[in-house]
């Protein structure tokens, strides 16, 4: 088995499909008005905001003439179409055919975020109306000046204007009116049809907002006397008084500051029209730098600068890159500006500001089309933008497309809380994020339409991002906006159980450093109440590198289920029952470095990120299977059959047949794969060679499947045993075949980093002095030597073909997450440096010559033959230790040196039982 079908690099093609293509979460919009109504707006506008004799201007602009050009296509029109010609082809298809235009300007937008606090909600559509063009429900913004505005209708409604004259009228009225503005904004936080909050100060009287609150409060009486002066006496109610502004801002914030659900979340976030507006703007006051004071005063609150703040773009970029809560809204300036315009917008918020802070918007309104010209027109200068940054050395294929997602539809996907899922056909490709490969499908070439996993919400490194129990999940990948409203993605839960609905019981599991693992049975009621609240299982310290006797707890630790290694118990486990893997976190839910699962996911994202290198594993499964002899305490156990003959079946091993299958049927039910499984050389030895998946996702399938195995055996009265060694003549091992993309760089990972530390990675992957003796015992399993020979199955480290390799030298012992971060580890050293021209060719000569020819210059050395040696070359390898998390390895042999001094004291026989009964 060799994991061989892997995906192949992102090619510049495949960039363009994907920019051309991908799913839109709009997040900054207004409703389409009514076709009663549309005639009243000049449709020139959709590409200007100037006004009235200004607007006469405009079909001379460079963004007008451009959109003409991109309307006739949309309209069918002639090539020479002038603009007359596609106004009236327009009104051709408003009159025949009006829902299917504005399904074509739908066309890839996912949803809709509406402000629907524009002037004359009589004269648009709801903001629910756009759901019949997406995919998912559209939600609402809520613009708080027209909150405000819409109060002050309701609450003077039926007052006369001689109460102007009542002494307490504007007290009274004050009172009423600031109760029942907090009620509507905390009602809005409530609603979960609200995705978040919106202000036009801009519009009215400039972001130079006050930002002290008590200072705000004081100044407002006055203005807000004034203003409800003009309610009752003129009947206008727009609010354009700067202190009544500056006091429906920042009460705003206070109630979103004070609403949040724990002391680490992050409230509805909260969006500022900053730049670019029509007239009534003052545009020395629209510079988003005035907002820094407030948006220090509220660090709980995402701030989103609308429009790109345009002319103000680098401003803006600067707050967004300095403040984990600002975000930058690059809409608005599509279609209103040149092609060049755009590309300089975009080329300096890409300056500065990470990707996980960028967000994409029509800003459409009114008109579909402003919709169908904003997508369009942003797709083709992101893909031309991001080609020269890619043609430059800038940014590779990969990260490109990764920032393409994030900005389309991860970013706003994580920032808003809106849990929804791209429904979009792609390429399969090396994802930008570490994410399980899907099991319902190869991952292998395919041409452009094929199905790949589309991407739903979710981790923040943190599981806001996820997988799905069944693989085809794809989380954000740039980090995601700091928001957390969640531990967990309780979707991914709701969805399991919809397909289990008899589970009663969950295995909340974590394997400490010894490979061991620990558990809690948690009823599913609890469970459920445990993800919803966001809540942890706490375990003292010792459970994550305990003994494998009795410890004393020195710390608290938290463990928190991975919901995307969550899987139904085989159908003979006694409990009607789940599983889950678990991380390490502290009490405030942040990952602790000691945590392997956290460690492994942080060392394939720097792969994947810095070197565009992404791995499939595939491991096997050497098993020993055991009968028990209790009258016996000095050889308890013995093989399950005498004879055995490797690829073959005696009749014996026939006999026992049945109960293999049931393994395999019971993984296959689990949505575990196996590739084959066969009888192995030693008596009751089998293998199970298990189906290649992503790092962190094999390392779980193994955990799993190997629990089925040993469960189902004693079921039959056996003990199934990971030993290497429980008998002479039976060696065992967890071979782990790797497959590497790009194959070209598999000489510097294996060859210059991994072989070069090897001898320090056995201290992982060989971690007790068991281990060892089969490499005196037995060449044919492995070999001292240190080398990469390709055609010599005799050898730790062997390369099989181009890019594929298998790594011999590990067995049931080991921590699965500790080995292979060590394994990741040295080959990112190799990618970084050379280790003495180790990966400039293959060994020369077979292992066997070796000896004989006193090590050709390839290799680099020879294996320690004990445990004590390989841990005293990992603590002397500096290199290794700094690749992997700071502490780890004194962490790690400190462990295992306090288990050699209390296991070490066994004798051979009763040590020999001990370790077949714990492995």
């Amino acid at each position: 088995m060799y994991p061989s079908d892997i995906t192949p690099s992102p090619t510049v093609e495949q960039l363009r499909y994907i920019v051309n293509n991908y799913p839109i979460i709009d997040h900054h919009t207004s409703n389409l008005i009514l076709p009663a109504f549309g005639d009243a707006i000049p449709f020139e506008s959709i590409t200007s905001e100037a006004q009235g004799r200004a607007l006469r201007d405009v079909p001379k602009s460079l963004a007008h003439l451009r959109a003409s050009r991109q309307l006739r296509q949309l309209y069918e029109c002639s090539d020479d179409a002038d603009w007359a010609d596609i106004l009236e082809q327009r009104l051709e298809w408003l009159k025949s055919n009006p829902e299917r235009l504005s399904q074509r300007c739908f066309e890839g937008v996912h949803a809709l975020l509406v402000d629907d606090g524009m002037p004359g909600p009589d004269r648009v559509y709801p903001y629910d109306f756009h759901d019949r063009y997406m995919k998912a429900p559209s939600k609402r913004i809520v613009r708080i000046e027209t909150v405000a505005e819409s109060l002050m209708q309701i609450i003077l409604r039926d007052v006369p204007e001689t109460a102007l004259d009542h002494a307490s009228f504007f007290t009274d009225t004050w009172v009423t009116f600031t109760e029942e503005f907090e009620r509507e904004i905390i009602q809005s936080v409530q609603d979960p049809s609200v995705a978040g909050f919106k202000s036009v100060i801009c519009y009215r009287s400039g972001l130079d907002i006050e930002p002290d609150y008590q200072q705000a409060a004081q100044e407002v009486a006055y203005p807000f006397e004034r203003y409800v002066e003009r309610c009752l006496t003129k009947k206008k109610f727009r609010i354009n008084r700067k202190p009544l502004n500056d006091y429906l801002v920042l009460r705003t914030l206070e109630v979103l500051s004070e609403q949040l659900t724990h002391p680490e979340a992050f409230s509805k976030p909260f969006q500022l029209h900053t730049g670019l507006g029509d007239n009534d703007i003052s545009l020395l006051q629209s510079s988003p730098a005035y907002l820094q004071p407030l948006i220090e005063g509220y660090s709980k609150v995402p701030f989103v600068l609308l429009h790109a703040s345009y002319p103000y773009t680098r401003e803006a970029s600067y707050l967004a890159t300095v403040y984990k809560h600002v975000y930058l809204d690059l809409g608005g300036v599509f279609p209103m500006l040149s092609k060049d315009g755009q590309k300089t917008v975009l080329r300096e918020s890409l300056e500065i500001v990470p990707g996980s802070k960028l967000l994409f918007s029509s800003s459409g309104r009114v008109f579909p089309e402003t919709f169908w010209l904003s997508n369009r027109q942003f797709r083709e200068v992101l893909l031309e933008l991001a080609i020269e940054y890619i043609n430059n050395d800038d940014i590779t294929p990969h990260q490109a497309i990764s920032l393409t997602k994030d900005i389309l539809f991860n970013n706003s996907n994580v920032l808003y809380d809106l849990r929804y899922e791209a429904v979009f056909n792609e390429v399969p490709l090396i994802q930008g994020q570490i994410a399980y490969e899907s099991r319902d499908e190869p991952v292998s070439a395919a041409p452009m339409s094929s199905a790949s996993n589309p991407p739903t919400l979710a981790t923040g490194i943190n599981r806001t991002a996820s997988r799905t129990p069944e693989g085809g999940y794809e989380p954000p990948p740039f980090p995601p906006p700091p928001k957390e409203p969640q531990v967990y993605d309780a979707q991914l839960l709701d969805r399991f159980l919809a397909q289990h609905e008899n589970v009663k019981y969950v295995y909340v599991q974590w394997l400490d450093y010894l490979a061991s693992i620990r558990s809690r049975i948690v009823p599913i009621k609890e469970f459920y109440r445990m993800i919803r609240s966001g809540s942890r299982i706490k375990i003292p310290s010792a459970k994550i590198g305990m003994l494998q006797h009795e410890s004393i707890p020195i710390r608290q630790i938290y463990v928190e289920a991975d919901l995307r290694s969550l899987r139904r118990t085989h159908e003979k486990d006694s409990l009607p029952s789940a599983t889950v893997l678990c991380f390490w976190r502290d009490e405030s839910g942040r990952p602790i470095r000691e945590c392997p699962r956290t460690n492994l996911e942080h060392l394939v994202d720097n792969l994947k990120y810095n070197h565009n290198i992404a791995l499939l594993c595939g491991f096997e499964i050497d098993v020993t299977f055991l009968s028990r002899n209790p009258l016996d305490p000095e050889q308890p156990y013995s093989p399950i059959m005498d004879t055995n003959a490797q690829d073959a079946i005696t009749p014996e091993q026939w006999i026992k047949l049945p109960f293999l299958p049931e393994i395999v049927s019971s993984l296959s039910g689990m949505d575990i794969e196996l590739q084959q499984f066969h009888a192995e050389s030693g008596p009751g030895q089998y293998k199970f060679i298990l189906s290649p998946q992503s790092p962190l996702a094999a390392i779980d399938s193994l955990l799993q499947a190997r629990q089925v195995i040993h469960q189902l055996a004693a079921l039959h009265g056996w003990r199934a045993t990971l030993h290497p060694q429980p008998f002479a003549g039976i060696n065992s091992a967890a071979c782990l075949h790797i497959s590497i993309d790009p194959p070209s760089k598999d000489m510097q990972f294996f060859a210059n980093g991994i072989a070069h530390h090897l001898a320090s990675i056995l201290a992982f992957t060989m971690p007790e002095a068991e281990s060892y003796r089969k490499i005196v015992d037995d060449p044919w399993t492995t070999d001292k030597w240190h080398t990469w020979e390709q055609d010599d199955i005799n050898i730790p480290l062997q390369r099989i073909s181009p890019g594929q390799w298998d790594i011999r030298c590990m067995d049931g012992f080991a921590n699965a997450y500790l080995a292979l971060s060590a394994i990741i580890a040295a080959g990112s050293l190799g990618l970084v440096g050379d280790k003495g021209g180790a990966g400039s060719q293959d060994a020369e000569y077979e292992s066997s010559h070796v000896v004989e020819s006193k090590v050709p210059y390839e290799m680099l050395g020879e294996l320690p033959e004990t445990v004590e040696e390989a841990m005293q070359v990992l603590g002397e390898d500096e290199d290794l230790q700094t690749a992997l998390p700071e502490g780890l390895v004194e962490e790690y042999l400190l462990s295992k040196k306090r288990d050699q001094e209390i296991s070490g004291q066994m004798e051979a026989s009763k040590r020999r039982v001990w370790l077949i009964e714990r492995y």
